[in-house]
């Protein structure tokens, strides 16, 4: 289990406990959602406890290949100043897949004066709870998270072989019990390494693609565990897989033809009492659900950057694909963007289905919060919500389907502009588009044999 290190003694004791742990991986999350940071020996653990681990500002703003941004004020402007690692309070997180076990304690950035760096993802997202918690409000979140086991050896997702029959996996098996009981060790193996991390991994299913899996987590009002549930999952998964001769991919679109990998998120919001705002004891929800539904609608085109960050990302939003294309909401309704699902009043949430699995929980999570109290604050209507088929529907306005255009209407946005602090808008704007440059200087394969001898 994963033990709190703000108590050096109880840190002490669990290294005691866990006596084969030979070094500490000290981690802050970029912007991309990547960890990055040090590897320091077990010795050194009070160091990295007391705040006395320090980086570049800049970390946090590196592409998605590690490099530094070219022009980026935080590296040379300010000639790229440390900040301070402090402890999230998470714990100390046991890594058991690798051959040597070690332990991830998990940081986040301070300024020199003790402040946060907003533009830390996990700091930018405790702003926008800071603000629900001067309301006297707490967000209640929960993500589910999908993902492809595939072959390790081939440059292209290729489907794995089942460990149990020794074929290679050929066809969809939605909801299959079959396909879950042929990977049941690798899923056992995850649940475990999920209860050792303290990250609450609820049901399996098998989804829509070939070895294509969801896993749920269950809901936190502390939306910075939630997140953190969601970050440290996927390196759980990964891991995991590779323990087990696999590869596992959190890609937005791995298959071309294929469904890709969202993670859907469920929000609802509890007062000081406990109570669920969203909640007026009809299926319909309260007024306060229809502002926060259409702050996220009015936010959605300025924040789709979040939720779809990468090259990748934009192949997942396609028509008829199980992923949103256009700016709606609906009752029970996943052809749309935002879904309000039945049940019990009491649980009555919103549905955000735009975020690819390759998104940066903190900021995903982030965005979509910060939209709703948008909305809350300016007590705004939403658009008619739509009862049926949302793709092809030339009334509706349209997410983002190119990154280019994410990236403007991020820059731009009067709603990004209230939920993220101008530093985190900048560096994240100047990371994207130094990857779009990137991947614009590459020819592929197809590009090339397509052409090669024709035009």
């Amino acid at each position: 289990m994963s033990v709190q290190t703000h108590d050096p003694d109880a840190f002490k004791l669990w290294l005691e406990e866990n006596g084969q742990i030979e070094s500490i991986q000290a981690v802050v999350c970029d912007l991309n959602g990547i960890m990055r940071g040090k590897r320091v020996p077990v010795g050194q653990a009070a160091k990295v406890l007391g705040g006395g681990i320090r980086m570049p500002l800049s970390i946090v703003g590196v592409d998605v290949w590690g490099e530094d941004i070219v022009g980026n004020e935080q590296v040379f402007a300010s000639g790229d100043m440390d900040g301070i690692c402090g402890v999230t309070g998470r714990g100390a997180l046991p890594v058991n897949w690798t051959s040597r076990p070690s332990a991830l304690v998990p940081l986040w950035m301070f300024l020199e004066d003790g402040t946060p760096f907003l533009a830390d993802p996990r700091q930018a997202l405790a702003s926008i709870v800071r603000q629900y918690s001067a309301l006297g409000l707490r967000p209640v979140v929960a993500t589910e998270m999908e993902f492809y086991l595939i072959d390790p050896e081939p440059d292209s997702a290729v489907p794995p072989i089942s460990p149990y029959t020794g074929k290679r996996l050929d066809s969809d098996a939605i909801l299959s019990i079959d396909e879950l009981d042929d990977f049941g060790e690798f899923l056992s193996d995850v649940y475990k390494e999920c209860a050792r991390q303290n990250v609450p991994a609820d049901a399996a299913i098998a989804e829509n693609g070939i070895g294509q899996f969801e896993i749920n987590l269950l809901h936190s009002d502390d939306p910075l565990k939630a997140a953190d549930d969601a970050i440290f999952f996927k390196r759980i998964v990964k891991g995991v897989a590779r323990r087990h001769g696999l590869a596992a991919t959190f890609m937005a679109k791995p298959y071309g033809t294929r469904s890709g990998n969202g993670m859907h998120c469920h929000c609802s919001v509890i007062d000081s009492d406990g109570k669920n705002i969203f909640d007026n004891g009809t299926a319909e929800g309260s007024p306060i659900l229809r502002h926060a539904v259409a702050g996220m609608l009015r936010g959605m085109a300025e924040t789709t950057l979040l939720f779809a960050p990468h090259f990748n990302s934009y192949r997942r939003l396609r028509p008829d694909t199980h992923a949103p294309t256009t700016i709606a909401w609906g009752y029970e309704n996943r052809t749309a963007a935002i879904r309000i699902p039945g049940g019990n009043p009491m649980a009555r949430r919103i549905e955000h289905r735009v975020a690819g699995a390759d998104s940066n929980p903190y900021l995903s999570i982030a965005a979509i919060l910060g939209a709703a109290l948008v909305g809350i604050r300016n007590e705004w209507e939403p658009t008619p919500d739509i009862p049926g088929r949302t793709y092809g529907t030339d009334s509706l306005p349209k997410i983002p389907s190119d990154w280019g255009q994410a990236v403007d209407a991020f820059e731009s946005g009067d709603i990004a502009a209230q939920i993220f602090d101008p530093i985190l808008r900048d560096m994240l704007v100047a990371c994207k588009r130094q990857e779009i440059a990137g991947f614009a200087e590459q020819v592929t394969d197809y590009e090339f044999s397509a052409y090669l001898e024709i035009v």
